[in-house]
């Protein structure tokens, strides 16, 4: 997503000691071995660029948007930063700052730089979007922690589902839905599981009774589902014109009542919300038939969405470039 280059330029200090024409001369250099494929070489001589010209916000955005890339999270998070000193703000520096602090759980940080973007640019639906799984997110950990430990809680999650006493033909129906974890198991329902072939009844309540065991259901991690979705969903449509249509309210599909009170059931408010589900999930509200699902699949595929399939949401989007 291109942003205007006068919004990176970040106010002149005079105190400051520049050398502008050593710092064009590493950025040409970092752009050359950019495109030569050489991501570790073009950091260095923008380092060097900075270095030269700590006033140029263009260089320094760009230096960080290459550390993102690398997974050099702590320079990263510097230079974007630096970039967020200025007034205002690069809108894409405040964006990959804000996904950064969300993957440290630093969500009172995440939720103050989509705030700004919001302040000033309501209608960013990407920026809206993320702030409901920011704030989402940080709800949760509040509940959590007053639950129990968080770290506990992480390595349950983590755990794979083959140390659990399951039956042979449980644990094999469980490895072809690639389900390895029980947090992965925890994001599944059971509307879900029983559209799989070869999975029956039995495993079905085998699954249930050991997760009751422990105090835990099916479903019940749906919304890091959800929220992964709807974040990849929208980096899928970046670019297209069709970002947007996501912050939309689901009333806008004019569906059939009963559907409607479906997707209310599921708190479905918006198509950022609903094209995050699986068809599975829809037919296992009560009453939402094949008919319903029809009129769903019908309506997206009339804005070129559909619903989401058990294999998208699980990878966090990328940096947005300059």
């Amino acid at each position: 997503m291109a942003i205007d280059p006068l919004d990176m330029v970040i106010g002149t200090d005079d105190s400051v000691q520049r050398d502008t024409e050593a710092a064009s001369r590493h950025y040409s250099a970092a752009e050359n071995l950019e495109r030569s494929g050489d991501r570790e070489g073009a950091i260095e001589e923008l380092r060097k660029a900075v270095s030269a010209d700590p006033t140029d916000g263009e260089t320094i955005f760009r230096l960080g948007y290459l550390l993102d890339l690398v997974g050099e999270e702590e320079e990263a998070v510097a230079m974007y930063e630096r970039c967020c000193d200025q007034s205002p703000p690069p809108v894409n520096a405040l964006m990959n700052l804000a996904v950064l602090y969300e993957d440290r759980a630093d969500y009172v940080r995440a939720e103050r730089c989509l705030r700004q973007v919001l302040d000033t640019n309501p209608t960013h639906a990407r920026a809206a979007l993320f702030m409901k799984d920011v704030q989402a997110s940080r709800e949760m950990v509040v509940e959590e922690e007053s639950e129990r430990d968080v770290m506990k809680r992480k390595a349950l999650m983590e755990t794979p589902v083959t140390d659990f006493e399951l039956s042979v033909r449980a644990r094999t129906c469980l490895k072809k839905m690639s389900i390895r974890t029980l947090g992965d198991l925890l994001r599944i329902t059971e509307a879900e599981l029983m559209s799989y072939k070869n999975f029956g009844e039995s495993s079905l309540e085998e699954i249930k009774k050991m997760l009751a065991q422990k105090g835990l259901r099916l479903g019940q991690g749906l919304e890091d589902a959800h929220r992964a979705a709807r974040r990849q969903i929208m980096e899928r449509l970046k670019g297209t014109g069709k970002e947007a249509l996501l912050a939309k309210s689901v009333s806008d599909l004019q569906l059939s009542v009963r559907a409607r009170k479906a997707l209310q059931l599921l708190s479905i408010q918006t198509l950022g919300d609903l094209v995050s589900h699986t068809e599975a999930e829809l037919m296992g509200v009560k009453n939402f038939g094949a008919t319903s699902l029809v009129e769903v699949r019908e309506k997206l595929t009339e804005l070129g969405l559909s619903l989401r399939t058990l294999e998208e949401g699980e990878a966090p989007p990328p940096p947005l470039q300059i």
